[in-house]
């Protein structure tokens, strides 16, 4: 089956069939105005040929003769062919023509209308006479008493006329001509533009292509967003809007979020309580972007607790062999026949161990957060960092959110465990929670490298990270949105004898 025509070619053809339709107007009107002008020029030659040879006394002298046309025959012709007229006819008041370029006619009646001439006026009209179709203007001539001596008739022939017009066509075939290819040229050249800028595609084409965009944007599990050249969104799906929390107008900082320019591949995007991954790339040669995001808020959670199992699996699995090396040990204390410092040794590890216990429980009511606390213990001493729980630390029950709770503690010290990872020893990390006039307080202190004051000013931004690593710069920015959703604040500091301090401050909800 043949192909349609694509838009462009169809816009060609009836670009063509408009400028030569309009051309062809304009040149018949050309042509027609030109035949009027031609036809009133004509007119007002003969009329003022007319009125000259009736005002001129040598032809109202010659009126009087014997014989009128052996005077005016030869006058009447000179003056024909001086004014490139096709007969000049001077006749007396009944019609008898004593001028004629045919001398047969002389004599003869004139044929056409006189009566208004004989009434002192002028007349103009189109009439067939011997040589054929013509424009004539006949006017009186009156003696010196004003007297009606005679009438001159002036014409000229139609065909004449017409020749006139024909030397003109030339020229209007040059110039209609000229603008039949101004407009074909133009007109090829705006379709393949259009052609370049719609892929040679047809209407019906487009049209399907279209309704697949349409079904696939609202269809996609995946947020697109895609702005122009400077920043302005374009178009942006019903999953990009779910995902963006964006209603009816654009938040500012989503704003800005799209705003940017500048290319990137799965980098972790905040927004709201939803942790994303965005990838952006610039769209063809409008140099607009194009931003798809993906919700990872589920995969980063299940991530996180798969992290936390893992570390705490690997620090029981050390501390079940380090229990072990202490049995060996206590058994070995006893085959040498010293029972009491077998149960010396055996009973600080176990107090140790319970102290801790005891000391996290009593100080933290809230169930999950007490066994965050004793995980994230763990996790640190598989590292090698003493992980401590301020003795001032009291929080019965769970006045916030769970959730954002543990999101909080979890990713301060989770980057405290970090900060200290690298430094020397010793490496220290200490969790202070509390409830305090009405907000609670959650304060990690470690002794790690600490932050420039251009670090700390940037260090809850959302991307920002000290570390390398694809997906960082999460955990602080979570802990921002916490602290804002819930009215409060945070902060970071110097802490004494080296490290940071970050403390967070969350309103308890009355």
């Amino acid at each position: 089956m043949a192909r349609r025509w694509s838009i462009a070619r169809q816009l060609f053809a009836l670009q063509v069939l408009v400028v030569t339709l309009l051309v062809a107007v304009c040149t018949t009107g050309a042509v027609l105005l030109a035949r009027r002008d031609a036809r009133n020029a004509a007119i007002g030659q003969v009329t003022a040929v007319a009125e000259t040879i009736a005002w001129s006394p040598a032809v109202v002298a010659a009126l009087r003769a014997d014989d009128p046309s052996r005077i005016l025959q030869p006058y009447a012709e000179a003056t024909r062919l001086a004014t490139h007229t096709d007969f000049v006819v001077v006749m007396a008041p009944d019609r008898t023509r004593y001028t004629h370029p045919n001398q047969k006619l002389i004599g003869l009646p004139f044929a056409g209308s006189v009566d208004g001439a004989l009434a002192g006026g002028v007349v103009v009209e189109e009439y067939r006479g011997s040589l054929g179709d013509s424009w004539r203007t006949v006017v009186p001539i009156r003696a010196e008493s004003g007297l009606i001596v005679g009438l001159v008739a002036v014409g000229i022939t139609t065909a004449t006329i017409n020749r006139g017009l024909f030397a003109q066509l030339p020229a209007v075939a040059v110039a209609t001509g000229a603008a039949l290819a101004l407009a074909a040229a133009g007109s090829w050249l705006l379709s393949r533009r259009l052609r370049r800028q719609t892929h040679g595609l047809g209407p019906a084409e487009m049209t399907r292509m279209y309704e697949y965009y349409d079904a696939v944007l609202h269809a996609v599990r995946e947020g697109l967003v895609v702005t122009g050249r400077t920043g302005e969104v374009e178009l942006i799906n019903d999953e990009a809007r779910r995902l963006l929390g964006i209603q009816d107008e654009i938040p500012e900082e989503v704003a800005a979020l799209i705003a940017e320019r500048h290319p990137m591949v799965d980098e972790p995007i905040l927004a709201g309580d939803r942790i994303l991954v965005g990838s952006r790339r610039f769209a063809g040669d409008s140099q607009g972007t194009v931003l798809t995001l993906r919700d990872h808020t589920e995969l980063r959670q299940l991530t996180g607790e798969l992290d936390s199992a893992h570390g705490l699996t690997e620090a029981l699995r050390a501390q079940a062999h380090e229990a072990a090396n202490r049995l060996h040990t206590v058994l070995t204390l006893v085959e040498l026949g010293q029972p009491e410092e077998a149960v010396r040794l055996g009973t600080e590890e176990l107090a140790l161990a319970q102290q801790l216990t005891d000391r996290v429980v009593g100080a933290v009511r809230e169930p999950a957060l007490a066994a965050l606390l004793l995980g994230k213990s763990a996790q640190a001493g598989e590292r090698g960092v003493e992980l401590t729980v301020d003795p001032e630390s009291q929080l019965d029950g769970s006045p916030l959110p769970g959730r954002d709770l543990l999101t909080v503690v979890g990713n301060l010290v989770d980057n405290a465990l970090e900060a200290v990872a690298g430094a020397p020893a010793p490496r220290r990390v200490r969790v202070l929670v509390r409830q305090d006039d009405g907000q609670v307080v959650v304060e990690v202190r470690d002794t790690g490298p600490g932050l420039t004051p251009d670090q700390a000013a940037a260090a809850f931004r959302r991307g920002w990270t000290t570390k390398p690593g694809p997906g960082r710069g999460v955990g602080l920015a979570l802990v921002r949105q916490v602290a804002e959703r819930h009215g409060g604040g945070y902060g970071i500091a110097p802490a004494p004898g080296g490290g940071a301090v970050l403390t967070v401050r969350l309103p308890v909800p009355s």
